[in-house]
């Protein structure tokens, strides 16, 4: 699993290293290498790879579409550090881009990954139909913005200190993180044009997206800021809406154990071509960091 994922991360920052080599030289271009590289583990970009896989897509195809993802994810991380959001100062093991560059300098670099990640689905050099990569970039726009990411950033902040229902902390997790996965997890079967799979696939990244926060919210529970490179218990002190804090440590484990289980259920037809999507699920759930 580790060896398979180191690959893609490898892969997908050559890619993104190529990509802005080829920029316009801008005093914008470092702090947006800051927050993007080398970047996390690169699950989301190993989803659309293992999801390709079992529709036996061109490998060097995804690993672009991931690459925009992984613009996506960084943007909002910037984001969601600064001090008017979550008032992070660590990241990655290494300073948050804000502390590094200075707050109007990080909103910019994010802003810019953002509209980064819509040049690269709409390049020459992603070689699939035009049709199909507007395609793309609609889903990824409706996924990053209030009603994905944006919209779950919001309720996340707004749910703070408040005594949330079960159903609303699921909607905002999935919004928050969910929406990504679903793209990730979609986008395959868009190129693919396999569209009777698009709602079982939109539905199973929901779900693994709930999956993988649920694992974040573990860790920074029982983690250590050294192994995760990030503060930890901060979702207590700042009152967070998680499922730890409405059903508590063990239950929350015991519901996470139960939802990966229903995903590999919906994922047994496929057979062994779902072996690596299933490790990589595995993965989320068990990772320390």
């Amino acid at each position: 699993m580790k060896k398979k994922l180191n690959k893609i991360a490898k892969d997908t920052n050559l890619f993104l290293l190529n990509f802005l080599s080829k920029q316009r030289k801008t005093d914008l271009l470092n702090p947006i290498k800051y927050g993007l590289l080398p970047g996390g583990k690169k699950i989301r970009s190993k989803l659309i790879i293992d999801v390709g896989k079992i529709f036996n897509l061109n490998y060097n195809n995804l690993i672009k579409i991931g690459a925009a993802v992984e613009c996506i994810h960084a943007y909002s991380l910037i984001h969601d550090d600064l001090p008017c959001m979550d008032n992070d100062t660590m990241r990655r093991g290494k300073l948050s881009t804000h502390k590094k560059f200075g707050e109007s300098t990080a909103i910019l670099a994010g802003n810019s990954l953002l509209t980064l990640a819509f040049e690269i689905l709409s390049h020459k050099s992603l070689k699939i139909e035009n049709n199909l990569k507007i395609k793309l970039i609609n889903l990824i726009s409706e996924c990053s913005g209030h009603s994905g990411i944006a919209g779950g950033q919001y309720l996340d902040l707004n749910f703070e200190h408040k005594k949330i229902p079960l159903n609303k902390i699921i909607q905002m997790q999935i919004k928050k993180t969910g929406k990504l996965f679903s793209f990730c997890c979609m986008a395959p079967i868009i190129i693919s044009k396999k569209k009777k799979y698009l709602k079982k696939f939109n539905l199973l990244g929901s779900e693994i997206g709930l999956l993988f926060q649920i694992a974040d919210d573990l860790i920074d529970f029982s983690g250590s800021t050294k192994n995760v490179g990030k503060k930890t218990k901060k979702d207590l002190k700042k009152g967070k809406a998680t499922l730890i804090g409405l059903l508590g440590y063990k239950n929350t484990i015991k519901y996470a154990e139960k939802l990966r289980l229903n995903i590999f259920y919906k994922l047994n037809i496929f057979g062994n071509r779902s072996n690596d999507l299933k490790n990589t699920i595995k993965y989320i759930l068990e990772r320390k960091n």
